[in-house]
């Protein structure tokens, strides 16, 4: 069974965090950032990824804590219910349409975690939402799982669905990045024979 559960408290957050990546996309999600509920939902739906997310964070001083402990967190559940990789696909990528915003994501499972995030965003918020923490959450997923990940904005002009865009892409690539090829099923996709 790949799955797993995280939890993490600091000054800051209590994070608590289960991940099946085997899942139905079914998601029980309660960040206490709105927008941050919405756009994982995209991740678990697009990514038939069961995930249960809870968090109480100093959102009176701003959610960036919130945001950014969530990331790391889910990438450690990610990394966890991997276990060694064998078997699955590793790569990723994905063009993903959301109305006029177009967004490449593309990733690979490499046990390296990196992010290249080029997304420039019309406006610096989205409701309450600073569009700067769509990066922060991306920079603590990819590594805290271990994760080389590449977002690249193509065109765009409505920064809700940019940001819509980018997690379900990601969403999208994780789903495919860490399903069992069956034709690989007992072999790490590695010439070193291991991911780390």
């Amino acid at each position: 069974m790949r799955q797993t559960t995280i939890d993490r408290q600091t000054r800051e957050t209590e994070i608590h965090v289960q991940l099946n990546l085997d899942g139905q996309g079914q998601h029980d999600l309660a960040t206490g950032v709105p927008f941050l509920n919405h756009m994982l939902s995209h991740v678990a739906v697009h990514g038939s990824l069961d995930l249960v997310v809870s968090a109480r964070g100093d959102t009176e001083v701003d959610d960036h804590h919130t945001v950014e402990d969530v990331g790391i967190c889910l990438g450690q559940a990610m990394r966890a219910a991997l276990g060694d990789k064998r078997g699955i696909t590793r790569y990723a990528h994905q063009l993903l349409p959301m109305d006029e915003a177009l967004v490449l994501v593309a990733m690979d499972l490499s046990g390296r975690g990196l992010l290249v995030y080029d997304v420039p965003f019309p406006q610096p918020t989205i409701g309450l939402f600073h569009v700067e923490l769509v990066y922060e959450f991306l920079q603590a997923l990819a590594t805290n799982a271990g994760l080389c990940l590449h977002v690249k904005l193509l065109y765009g002009s409505n920064a809700h669905h940019i940001a819509e865009a980018v997690f379900k892409g990601v969403g999208r690539c994780l789903g495919e990045a860490v399903r069992i090829d069956p034709d690989r099923a007992n072999a790490v996709p590695s010439t070193k024979g291991m991911l780390s």
